[in-house]
């Protein structure tokens, strides 16, 4: 058993100094050294293994996730532009048209093909947009029959199911020359008839609606909720990386192969739009290639994907 030394009452009873250590106080320093010296082995041993498990094997690579830009992204980097051109030349069969739109800023960029394509399906948006914007102005409703449903339902099925029927019904209900003239007010030149626009019309009407510039708020975000889940997810989505949020619309007809989609992440949102055209009139398996491919080109000059391991 160890000794307890009494606590000398200073200046009287204090014992003088022993010429050779106590051996009782000596065995209690003693335990109190090994004591501690266990105590920091064992926090050493903890820290050591945490940090073993926290690292990938030798080797390995995590994971990749885009990194949350520090700031929202004024602008692709001009590297982009090596990036697009490679993909695009190795899809010369094809007629391609790229534009890509901040919508917190006026950085625009278009690569490829800068003339008009049939917009194919693309255009529902802007049908969509019209139709809502009279609502807005008190000229039409929601809940109005149209067809055997009503507006709201058509509105669904046309953006979210790309159903033609429902499109044919609400461009009659908008009028063919009020769509014209909407289009016009907003910067674009269409004519419905032809359905014809660039792929920098289709980002600028994107870019307009998720800046809240065309719709109120509860339009254009039940407008925004029409365009996630929709029955084509193989195109933009296909292409894009986890993490990033996309709405988007696809359109095909013949030879085209489309898809106009908004990409968030870290603050920062833009309209990408890809128009595809296949001269051969049929569209194939080699434009969902190049529409993803560009998609992640696009992607990666935007979000940088981190890469942790050795």
């Amino acid at each position: 058993m160890s000794e307890h030394p009494q606590v000398p009452t200073p200046g009287r009873d204090a014992p003088p100094k022993p010429d050779r250590p106590v051996p009782g106080r000596s065995r209690g320093l003693r335990r109190l050294v090994i004591l501690a010296i266990a105590v920091v082995l064992v926090i050493a041993g903890t820290v050591a293994l945490a940090v073993a498990r926290s690292e990938p094997p030798t080797g390995s690579v995590a994971p990749t996730q885009p990194v949350a830009p520090p700031a929202p992204v004024a602008a692709a980097p001009e590297s982009l532009q090596d990036s697009v051109d490679n993909i695009l030349s190795e899809a010369d069969q094809y007629r391609i048209g790229l534009a890509l739109a901040d919508v917190s800023g006026g950085a625009e960029r278009t690569f490829g093909d800068a003339d008009a394509f049939t917009a194919a399906s693309t255009a529902k948006i802007l049908t969509a947009a019209a139709y809502y914007h009279l609502v807005e102005k008190g000229e039409a409703t929601l809940d109005e029959p149209m067809g055997d449903y009503d507006a709201a339902f058509q509105l669904k099925a046309m953006v979210n199911d790309s159903n033609n029927d429902s499109w044919q019904l609400l461009m009659d209900a908008v009028g063919y020359p009020q769509l014209i003239a909407y289009a016009d007010s907003i910067g674009v030149t269409y004519d419905p008839e032809k359905n014809l626009l660039t792929a920098a019309d289709m980002a600028l009407i994107l870019k307009k609606l998720y800046a809240g510039e065309l719709l109120n708020a509860d339009n254009t975000a039940q407008l925004l909720s029409y365009m996630q889940d929709t029955n084509n997810e193989d195109l933009i989505p296909a292409g894009s990386r986890a993490g990033i949020d996309v709405h988007h619309k696809y359109g095909e007809l013949s030879g085209e192969l489309h898809d106009a989609a908004l990409l968030s992440y870290g603050g920062s949102t833009f309209a990408l739009v890809i128009y595809t055209e296949n001269p051969e009139g049929v569209a194939d398996d080699g434009q969902v290639e190049v529409i993803r491919d560009l998609t992640r080109a696009v992607e990666d000059a935007l979000f940088p994907v981190g890469v942790a391991g050795r």
